[in-house]
């Protein structure tokens, strides 16, 4: 039996999910709202004829928006890596991600208003994560050992 397998990172919110889509979609090319899903009934979350669940493309990528409630809030823990060709790029995508109450964070790290932390460089310069990961000063324990 042969399967195509697909994974489809679903980020939860508190409310606010078509709003998120919307920004995101709107900064980025090939970055489109695929289908708004509201709820057929009450439940949990939200209520009757809200918007539950928000499927998105964002720069090619398969996304999906949850409206699940507050229980659960982003953590730096996940971020989205936005690899850029030049400075100029880089400041597009903060500026964008930042504005309307995000927060500026240290090495190229910052969260957009709806708290997801993003990661945004130019591709082998000092911002670049994988860059940044592989020169930290931060003294690592040896493996096997704790600290």
């Amino acid at each position: 039996m042969s399967t195509i397998a697909r994974i489809t990172p679903c980020l939860w919110y508190d409310g606010a999910a078509e709003e998120a889509a919307k920004l995101y979609t709107s900064l980025f090319p090939d970055s489109h709202i695929d289908d708004v899903m509201r709820s057929a009934s009450d439940n949990p979350s939200v209520s009757e004829g809200a918007v539950l669940v928000v499927r998105f493309t964002l720069a090619g990528q398969a996304l999906l928006a949850l409206n699940g409630g507050p229980q659960f809030k982003f953590t730096e823990a996940l971020s989205l890596q936005i690899d850029c060709a030049d400075q100029s790029e880089v400041d597009h995508y903060w500026e964008g991600l930042v504005a309307g109450g995000g927060e500026h964070g240290q090495c190229g790290w910052l969260k957009d208003r709806f708290g997801l932390a993003h990661a945004a460089g130019a591709a082998g310069d000092d911002r670049d994560l994988p860059t940044q990961l592989a020169h930290s000063p931060i003294p690592r324990p040896e493996r096997g050992t704790t600290q």
